[in-house]
């Protein structure tokens, strides 16, 4: 598979043509007749606090057109035409790039690594009537937020009932979240109360500042909570100062830790807390066994890539982008083809809720084995689908 350019991006869009159509040429334009390319535009954090996430979903959404099209790029004879744009993680920008990709013609939009990206790229597709697929963003509120918005990757409440399945009974305990001031961790706030509390469970939190680099203050407030579970949701940059300060604090010594299990950097970072933390996991490479992963994997890395946590969401964002676009060029008939459709992705059979365009999977608990370089997760239990499917929305 020959990678696609890279470098350059900052908030200017890179127009990608796969086989040879290039950046404004005649048939660029052509998008939605007949025998014209299929116009894809891709937002994502291609810089900014989560760029490495956006990395992962981009070699992933390479590497599933890759599969998806029998390594041909083109859907029916139509050459699929890419063109990516950073975001930088601010939603205003995430707007802007997705209004002027839709503006040069593209009908089907995707990406969104951050949350409150997602949050505001979901109404322009709805306004313009074109179809977009979310991506990394594990906010529930994009699920259900309109007939043309769906998702690639799973959203915060499959990730809160993971959770839910390290607890005995909820009955009776105290839960304290433990997160960052923004969509994703609010998000994560409201899925634990409306898990947990319906089982028993009296949850609070203690929100930390995105940017906020002394965390000492937030894990101090967490040890004084005295909970009987700490349930951890933190993403980007500031994860090794958060998880110091929280060991610093005695706090995973002296209550029950769980947390999403994170990307291969952040491995060497728990270093001796590794044994005191259960964590959830969305994916970590290796951990379906699926023919899916392995050729996943084989086009990323021949690509010069590497798997981690958020390359099948790219890889399934490719899968429901050929789908929807073999269906017609028809925004109603790419709806219809992605809605209630069940296939084999990256993580096993994977559905799209025709309700509201959930994405039904598995998940799976983990323990990290090793230390420093060599902490590798292990797989400790296969969640099914059904003993994480969200509540319906809207």
């Amino acid at each position: 598979m020959r990678p696609f350019p890279r470098g350059g991006l900052a908030a200017a869009a890179l127009c990608t043509a796969l086989l040879a159509t290039s950046c404004g040429s005649p048939a660029s334009t052509a998008a939605g007749q007949e025998g014209g390319p299929i116009k894809v535009g891709v937002v994502y954090s291609a810089s900014g606090p989560l760029a490495t996430y956006g990395e992962q979903y981009w070699q992933g959404f390479q590497a599933g057109l890759d599969y998806a099209t029998d390594g041909t790029m083109e859907i029916d004879g139509r050459p699929i035409e890419v063109t990516e744009m950073d975001d930088a993680g601010d939603p205003a920008t995430a707007v802007s790039a997705a209004r002027e990709l839709v503006g040069d013609g593209h009908t089907i939009l995707a990406g969104s690594t951050s949350s409150g990206v997602a949050v505001q790229v979901a109404p322009v597709a709805k306004q313009n009537k074109v179809l977009f697929v979310s991506g990394a963003a594990a906010t529930d509120a994009i699920t259900g937020i309109n007939d043309y918005t769906f998702r690639s990757g799973r959203q915060t409440y499959q990730d809160i009932l993971t959770a839910a399945t390290f607890m005995d009974d909820p009955e009776g305990a105290k839960v304290t979240v433990f997160a960052q001031q923004n969509a994703f961790g609010q998000d994560n706030v409201d899925a634990v109360t409306a898990v947990l509390e319906e089982q028993g469970a009296t949850v609070d939190s203690v929100l930390a500042p995105p940017d906020s680099t002394d965390l000492t203050p937030f894990a101090q407030q967490a040890k004084q909570a005295d909970p009987d579970l700490l349930f951890v949701a933190w993403a980007g940059e500031t994860a090794s100062a958060m998880w110091k300060a929280l060991d610093q604090q005695g706090v995973l010594d002296s209550t029950d830790v769980v947390t999403g299990l994170d990307i291969k950097a952040s491995y060497p970072v728990f270093g001796q807390s590794k044994g005191k933390i259960d964590f959830l996991s969305h994916y970590f490479d290796g951990a379906a066994g699926t023919e899916v992963e392995e050729a996943m994997r084989t086009r990323v890395e021949e690509a010069g890539g590497t798997v981690d946590l958020f390359t099948p969401d790219g890889f399934t964002a490719a899968q429901l982008v050929v789908r929807a676009a073999s269906a017609g060029d028809g925004v109603d008939e790419r709806i219809a083809a992605l809605e209630g459709w069940t296939f084999d992705g990256v993580k096993g059979e994977l559905t799209v809720r025709a309700e509201d365009h959930a994405l039904l999977q598995p998940m799976y608990q983990a323990r990290l084995t090793g230390s420093g370089e060599d902490a590798r997760p292990e797989l400790v239990a296969t969640v099914p689908a059904a003993d994480v499917e969200p509540p319906v929305s809207g």
